[in-house]
């Protein structure tokens, strides 16, 4: 049974970092692609980050281009989010997903498997 569990969120002010973990188990993710996705109060799902395989290449949305970065330890099947330069919009629910193989990394709906989401709020 696949399990990704998010912690690390939290209040914090602009400006500031902030680093979101994702715990996943139940499988063996190296060539999962293992994706951030952000649900803002009234807004859609929006993919910030995805790695689409261990190693591979990371892509960003603009909204966070240059601000996080996605990585991974696969000896402690963990996924990162490092956050920086936070603004208030980034106030979100950050949620971790994977999903195997290639396809719409940017399309919320094609991950397969989701967590259950960490609170992050920028305060300005």
């Amino acid at each position: 049974q696949v399990q990704l569990v998010e912690s690390g969120g939290g209040l914090v002010q602009a400006g500031g970092s902030l680093r979101l973990s994702c715990a996943a188990s139940g499988r063996t993710f190296t060539t999962y692609a293992m994706a951030w996705i952000r649900q803002a109060p009234g807004k859609e799902r929006e993919v910030v980050a995805v790695e689409i395989w261990s190693g591979g290449t990371t892509y960003y949305s603009d909204s966070v281009k240059e601000r996080f970065t996605i990585s991974r330890d696969d000896a402690k099947n963990m996924v990162y989010l490092h956050m920086s330069s936070l603004k208030p919009e980034d106030t979100a629910v950050y949620y971790c997903a994977a999903k195997r193989g290639s396809g719409s990394y940017f399309a919320p709906s094609w991950y397969d498997f989701w967590g259950q989401g960490t609170q992050v709020t920028v305060s300005s």
